[in-house]
């Protein structure tokens, strides 16, 4: 699993991830679930919907494959 999200989109993915997850438990919905997503390609720098378009927003990433 090569990665493939860079520092800023990482850092806004956790971001966007623990404001869906405090929303979620602070207004106690469901729906807050959802910012698991994002807090985990953040965390793990790789995500699986960037593959089909070929999408990188990791430099090191470019680097190594040109």
């Amino acid at each position: 699993m090569c990665r493939n999200v860079g520092s800023v989109d990482r850092f806004i993915r956790v971001l966007v991830g623990f404001g869906v997850l405090s929303w979620g438990i602070a207004t106690a919905n469901w729906w807050g679930v959802l910012g698991v997503v994002p807090l985990a390609t953040g965390l793990l720098g790789f995500c699986p919907a960037y593959l089909p378009f070929g999408l990188r927003t990791c430099e090191v990433a470019r680097e190594a494959s040109t």
